[in-house]
C-alpha cells in the first residue's frame, strides 16, 4: 500500500514465498496488479501451488479494468479449463472485457452460467449484462435482460439509455428516458449524456437542445464538459457548425481534445476548412502530441484535394515524431479473435482471405457498385485507390467470416476507428449479395448492415 513492491516481494519471498498460504500469494499479486506489474504478476500466479477463485477473479479484474481485455478472458478461459467454478465477482469482472472485444458467444455462455447456477441478478450484474449484450450488438438482448431485472435503478436506466443510444435507436432511447421519469427515479448528469448522445446519432438537433435546457432548468444539474462535448457534436453532425463554435467559444470551462476533434471532424465532413483550421490550431496548443489531431487536419485538405497542405501536415508529423494510430478490425469465430489491419497478409488464411475479397469485389461490381476513391486521402491513381479502398480492416474481417462461417449466419465486427464512406456502402451491398447481418461496431457507435441498408440511415 506503500508503494515498496520490492520490499513487499523480498518479505514474500523470505518467509512465506514457497508456502501453501494462498491469502499471502493473493496479496502479493494484488500488489503487482495495483502497480500495474501484470508480467510479474502472472509469473508469480502461475508458481503458485494452490489457487482460490479470489486468486483467478484478482488476476481477471485486474486486467480488466487496466484495459488488457484479451489478457482477462485469456485467464477466464485457463479458470474454465482447471475446473475452477466462477462466482459472482467472476462474472462481474469479466463481462466488461466480453463487451470491450465485442465477444457476443463468450457473453451469451457467462449469461447461461448465471441463470444455471442461480446467481443473484442484482443491480450491479444486471447492468453489467446489459452493457455486454449492448456492446457485442445484441441490444434486443439488452432490452430483454433489463425488462427481467426485478428492480431497477439509476445505473441499470443509464446503462439501457446509453445502449440504445450507442445503436442509433435514439427514440427509443428517449422512452425509455421517459419511462425512467415516471418510475420515480431521478436523471443524473450520467442519464442526461446517454440521452443528448442519442440525440446526436439520430440527428435529433431540437429534442437534444431542449433536454440540455431541461437538465439545467428542471433538474438543477451543471453541464459537465462530456455534456457539452455531446452537443457540440451533435451541431457539428447536422452542419450546423456556426451553433458548434458558438458553443464552444461559449463554455464555462476549456474544452478537451474530445470535443475539439469532434468539431474537426465535422469540419472535415462539411468541407469547411477555415473552421478546421482554427480548430486544429486549438488542439494542437492543447495536445501537440496528439495523432489524431494532425491526421484529422491532413484528412481534411486531402478531401478537398490540398495534396500540399496535406504534405506539410504529414511533414509536420514526421519532424514531431507523430504517428497515427494504425486501423485495425477484429472478428471471434468460434471463441478465437482474429484481428486484421489494412492490407494484413498475416493470417494463416490470407490466400483464402483474398481469393474472398476478390469475389466480393466482383459481385459488388456487377450489383453496380462504384468505389468513392475520395475516401482514400491519398494522392494516387484512381486504381490504386480502388485497390486501397479493398483491403481495408473491416472489409478484410467480413471476408474472413464469410469463409469460416455458415451461410446466413451473423457476422459481428469491431473496429478502432469510425468505418469510412465507401466501407459503409459496400458493407451494406455486402448484406444484401450474400444475405448476411453484418454488425460494426466502430470506434463512435453500430451499424447493422441488413436487406442492404444500415440502421444508422446512413447518419454517422
Amino acid at each position: 500500500m506503500c508503494g515498496s513492491i520490492s520490499d513487499a516481494r523480498r518479505l514474500f519471498d523470505e518467509g512465506v514465498g514457497y508456502g501453501d498460504n494462498v491469502v499471502l500469494w493473493n496479496v502479493m499479486i494484488d500488489g503487482y496488479v495495483r502497480h500495474g506489474t501484470f508480467g510479474s504478476a502472472k509469473k508469480l500466479f502461475d508458481r503458485m501451488p494452490h489457487r482460490s477463485v479470489v486468486s483467478w477473479n484478482g488476476l481477471i479484474a485486474g486486467y480488466a479494468q487496466n484495459g488488457f481485455f484479451k489478457e482477462a478472458i485469456d485467464v477466464f478461459r485457463e479458470m474454465e479449463g482447471e475446473g475452477v467454478e466462477p462466482n459472482y465477482v467472476t462474472v462481474v469482472s469479466v463481462l466488461p472485457a466480453i463487451a470491450r472485444l465485442g465477444d457476443l458467444g463468450l457473453g451469451k455462455w457467462v449469461h447461461t452460467f448465471v441463470e444455471k447456477n442461480k446467481i443473484d441478478v442484482d443491480e450491479v450484474l444486471g447492468s453489467a449484462l446489459i452493457d455486454m449484450y449492448s456492446k457485442c450488438g445484441s441490444i434486443e438482448k439488452a432490452v430483454q435482460v433489463f425488462g427481467d431485472l426485478p428492480k431497477a435503478n439509476a445505473v441499470t436506466w443509464n446503462t439501457l439509455i446509453g445502449g440504445l443510444a450507442m445503436h442509433g435507436r435514439a427514440k427509443d432511447a428517449i422512452k425509455c428516458f421517459k419511462a425512467m421519469e415516471r418510475s420515480g427515479i431521478i436523471p443524473s448528469d450520467v442519464t442526461f449524456i446517454g440521452v443528448l448522445n442519442a440525440c446526436s446519432h439520430g440527428g435529433l438537433v431540437n429534442e437534444g437542445c431542449a433536454y440540455f435546457d431541461r437538465m439545467v432548468r428542471e433538474y438543477n444539474l451543471k453541464p459537465r464538459i462530456e455534456h457539452y462535448g455531446c452537443m457540440v457534436d451533435m451541431l457539428g453532425r447536422a452542419g450546423l457548425l456556426e451553433e458548434a463554435e458558438e458553443l464552444l467559444s461559449s463554455m464555462p470551462m476549456q474544452p478537451d481534445d474530445a470535443i475539439l476533434k469532434a468539431l474537426l471532424w465535422a469540419c472535415r465532413v462539411h468541407c469547411e476548412v477555415e473552421l478546421g483550421k482554427r480548430i486544429s490550431k486549438r488542439l494542437m496548443e492543447l495536445a501537440p502530441r496528439e495523432g489524431g489531431c494532425y491526421v484529422l487536419l491532413s484528412n481534411m485538405y486531402a478531401s478537398i484535394g490540398d495534396w500540399e497542405s496535406v504534405a506539410k501536415v504529414r511533414l509536420l508529423m514526421k519532424e514531431l515524431d507523430i504517428r497515427k494510430d494504425p486501423g485495425s478490425s477484429w472478428i471471434s469465430i468460434d471463441g478465437a479473435v482474429h484481428e486484421f489491419v489494412v492490407e494484413d497478409d498475416s493470417h494463416p488464411r490470407t490466400k483464402e482471405i483474398y481469393s474472398m475479397l476478390e469475389g466480393m469485389s466482383e459481385r459488388l461490381r456487377l450489383a453496380g457498385y462504384v468505389s468513392d476513391t475520395t475516401q482514400v486521402l491519398l494522392n494516387v491513381e484512381e486504381e490504386e485507390k480502388e485497390t486501397a479502398l479493398r483491403y481495408h480492416s473491416e472489409r478484410i474481417a467480413v471476408a474472413f467470416g464469410l469463409i469460416s462461417t455458415k451461410p446466413g449466419s451473423m457476422l459481428q465486427v469491431v473496429k478502432n476507428l469510425r468505418i469510412c464512406a465507401d466501407c459503409h456502402s459496400s458493407m451494406k451491398l455486402v448484406s444484401k449479395i450474400y444475405r448476411r447481418t453484418i454488425i460494426v461496431r466502430d470506434r463512435n457507435r453500430f451499424h447493422h448492415f441488413k436487406y442492404g441498408s444500415c440502421s444508422c440511415k446512413d447518419y454517422w
